[in-house]
């Protein structure tokens, strides 16, 4: 259901299957520490309370005062005691984007549990001591616009913008940039089931869809960029959605790693998910995708015909569908292509 039309469709659901999404136990969530335990002496204190008083605009419009000031202070504890239990994590500017998404979802003490799960595993390379793994994974962005379109690719190759306009859309999540709380929440769910890859796909086929745009402009890297790095807000998330599961299908990780290795050969943490490889042996999102995708090319007609049905029938229709056979706490975990792709492509680049 959360990579499938709408995702998961309310917070109250999203309470009950992010947590299976990330195989965390909610029956035994650990208290939280007082805020005073966490902030004396911690070096990352002051970045994080810097960047969570400039975070107004992720509270929902109207919030009274009180409230929203109540709810910063929650996010500098959750943020904080993440990162004391996991003094290997690294903080980065963006971060809270992520965590205050989780703590309007799902209150603080959940939240608390679901970051630190993530930020062991997705979020992972983006906490390094330095961005070499970060700048790694964007290296896959140019790979997957050049199968789709090389017009595309050669003109920003030509150009010389490279990849840093994506930077904040990965590292967040898109979070920092969708004004949007709704489509937030709905990115998340889909995320949250896929490939800790996933985020470069999408961000790969947002610069597909406005293609158009980018060969109007001047090939120049200060033109090309400021138009990418201007994301518009009217985007057709659910035909984005769609459209990045097809294209993870059709060029997965690993053929892509070669060519998105030859500036830089590091490891990075997708290949780190070694506690969810239990989970995800029998059933895996991607094969979830992969069934979408099939269905899609058995005919556009039949798939638009299920897809537009109104809400209230769509478990129903999809239980027929038999998408619901492919789901289920196997399928809430990380694919397990994640525990495969580092090893094999670090064989590819040293055989």
């Amino acid at each position: 259901m959360a990579i499938s039309e709408g995702g998961l469709l309310t917070d109250e659901i999203r309470c009950k299957v992010w947590p299976k999404l990330l195989s965390v136990n909610t029956d035994d969530l650990p208290p939280l520490p007082a805020g005073k335990e966490l902030r004396e002496d911690n070096k990352d204190y002051q970045q994080v309370l810097l960047d969570v008083r400039r975070s107004l605009r992720r509270f929902p419009p109207g919030m009274p005062d009180d409230q929203r000031e109540g709810l910063q202070e929650e996010l500098i504890d959750i943020i904080l005691h993440v990162l004391k239990r996991n003094p290997q994590l690294h903080y980065y500017q963006g971060y809270h984007d992520i965590v205050v998404t989780f703590l309007l979802v799902v209150g603080d003490r959940l939240a608390t549990a679901l970051v630190e799960k993530l930020s062991t595993h997705h979020l992972r390379d983006f906490m390094d001591p330095t961005m070499d793994n970060t700048k790694h994974i964007l290296n896959y962005l140019m790979p997957i616009i050049d199968q789709v379109n090389p017009e595309v690719h050669d003109f920003m190759q030509s150009a010389e913008v490279g990849t840093i306009f994506a930077l904040s859309w990965l590292i967040t999540w898109f979070g920092h940039v969708l004004s949007d709380f709704r489509h937030v929440v709905r990115l998340y769910d889909f995320f949250l089931a896929c490939h800790p890859l996933m985020p470069i796909y999408f961000a790969a086929v947002i610069v597909l869809y406005r293609e158009q745009e980018v060969l109007d402009c001047e090939c120049d890297m200060a033109s090309v960029h400021h138009l990418l790095s201007q994301i518009p807000q009217d985007l057709p998330y659910e035909t984005l959605i769609s459209r990045a599961g097809d294209l993870f299908v059709q060029f997965p990780p690993s053929e892509l790693a070669r060519e998105a290795a030859q500036q830089q050969a590091e490891r990075t943490a997708a290949s780190t998910f070694k506690d969810f490889e239990l989970a995800s042996v029998q059933q895996r999102p991607d094969t979830v995708l992969r069934q979408r995708f099939r269905e899609r090319l058995r005919g556009e007609e039949r798939t638009k015909s299920i897809l537009t049905k109104p809400r209230t029938n769509r478990f129903v229709k999809l239980a027929v569908m038999g998408l619901t056979v492919a789901l289920g706490a196997a399928a809430l975990a990380v694919v397990k292509s994640a525990l495969e792709w580092a090893p094999k492509f670090e064989l590819q680049i040293f055989p």
